[in-house]
């Protein structure tokens, strides 16, 4: 039985690329199911229904109001009207279209939603939107 023993044969110099498109696709599937998580509000609120709905896609400064009277503006809680009136017009400094939209729970008193809706009239926005879902017709 004779063994071939030729070293004199090129060592192989090439990257072996199956392992790292496997890794790429895994990750590429990892941030594909994790990115809705991280678009959604963290409150959980239930939008008024209303037949006229537009979806907008560019940045306004929204007022978020849930379920049991906390107040968000962008995210970030606030606690008092006056510090409301404060946020509101440095997020409005920030943003090229001087646009609110108010998210309001289907269940808040309409106290709550005036109070916010007077706290965004100070910073003099160009307009204000309620926001709310589409309504099925019923036939």
């Amino acid at each position: 039985m004779a063994v071939d023993t030729n070293f004199d044969e090129e060592p192989m110099c090439e990257i072996n690329v199956i392992p790292l498109v496997d890794i790429t696709l895994v990750l590429l599937i990892i941030f594909m199911v994790a990115t809705p998580f991280m678009t959604q509000s963290r409150l959980s609120i239930t939008l008024p229904q209303a037949v006229t709905d537009e979806a907008k896609d560019k940045e306004y400064v929204t007022i978020t109001i849930d379920k049991n009277a906390n107040i968000s503006i962008n995210e970030k809680n606030v606690y008092t009207p006056k510090e409301m009136e404060q946020v509101i017009a440095q997020k409005l400094m920030k943003v090229n279209e001087k646009i609110i939209i108010i998210k309001a729970d289907l269940d808040i008193d309409h106290g709550t939603v005036i109070d916010a809706l007077d706290a965004a009239k100070k910073a003099n926005p160009k307009k204000i939107y309620f926001a709310t879902q589409h309504k099925k017709d019923k036939i």
